[in-house]
């Protein structure tokens, strides 16, 4: 029977995860302590959104829950404290940000908050929060019209991975004379054990007690997974190697490691590390069951 054996919330997008034993499954993702997942973004001073694509020191950027307010540390800074509390309307500073091709709006946060990641990262930015008001939804063409809700992640609320895919991709690695990859590097919400290698692309869904997930969409793979997630370091990129049995026609060729599934049953179900999990598989006369 497959287990759930991980489960990752991400407070700031494109920053370091937190694991949990247990969270809640929203329509818009994981939460836990009244944080959602990519529930603030780092942007520039235009709004756009920044990521380890371009500024990889992100991954040293470490959240945690304290009490009242999200704990960030990172190498050399003192740690910075953002509150949980909303902002009193009155008080509310709001910005139009960008994530991909989606604009939204967000609360500008203090000063304090940009100056302590502007130093971070070299660069003038901003840290902006999903504001209450916005409305951002997976891509309808993949949900299969089904309004999937999302803060600032890159475009769906889960991203589901079993641990037999990263060990498929490590035996090649290693048979390349490369270090294997911890499952950190692809940043998973929820990790599976228990099913064949890459299963979880063949699953119409995936439940865990009364929650309901449906993958939607291969991950397309960017040169994150090159990036250490405890140092910030870049080293080798496992592209390419995934290239050569990873190219996924429905992303027009694109590297798939992953799947970004939505939540179509369950909602606001708490699930445990540990827990049983069940897959339901559909294979068209195209394909056929990973090995």
């Amino acid at each position: 029977m497959p287990i759930i054996t991980e489960l990752v919330l991400y407070p700031i997008k494109s920053c370091a995860g937190i694991s949990l034993r247990e969270a809640t499954v929203t329509a818009a993702g994981l939460v836990h302590e009244q944080i959602y997942d990519r529930e603030w973004m780092i942007v520039d001073l235009d709004g756009n959104f920044l990521t380890q694509r371009e500024f990889p020191q992100m991954a040293t950027i470490r959240p945690r829950v304290r009490l009242d307010a999200l704990e960030v540390r990172a190498p050399g800074m003192l740690p910075l404290y953002i509150p949980l509390d909303l902002p009193a309307p009155e008080d509310e500073k709001t910005i139009e940000v960008r994530v991909w091709n989606d604009r939204v709006l967000a609360y500008d946060c203090d000063e304090t908050s940009a100056a302590w990641f502007s130093n971070v990262l070299g660069t003038p930015c901003r840290l902006a929060r999903f504001h209450p008001s916005a409305d951002r939804l997976a891509d309808a063409k993949w949900t299969g019209g089904v309004d999937a809700p999302t803060l600032f992640a890159d475009g769906y609320p889960l991203l589901v991975i079993s641990e037999e895919s990263l060990a498929d991709l490590n035996e090649k690695l290693t048979a390349g004379q490369r270090q294997p990859l911890p499952m950190e590097r692809f940043r998973p919400n929820v990790v599976i054990k228990g099913v064949g290698a890459f299963e979880e692309d063949f699953a119409t869904a995936i439940s865990a007690g009364e929650l309901v997930m449906r993958p939607v969409k291969p991950c397309p793979r960017c040169n994150m997974p090159s990036v250490d997630q405890k140092t910030g370091e870049v080293g080798p990129d496992p592209l390419d190697i995934l290239r050569t049995y990873r190219a996924d026609a429905r992303l027009d060729g694109g590297i798939a490691f992953g799947m970004n599934a939505i939540v179509v049953g369950g909602e606001n179900t708490v699930i445990r590390v540990g827990q049983e999990a069940a897959l339901e598989l559909a294979f068209t006369d195209s394909q056929a069951k990973p090995a």
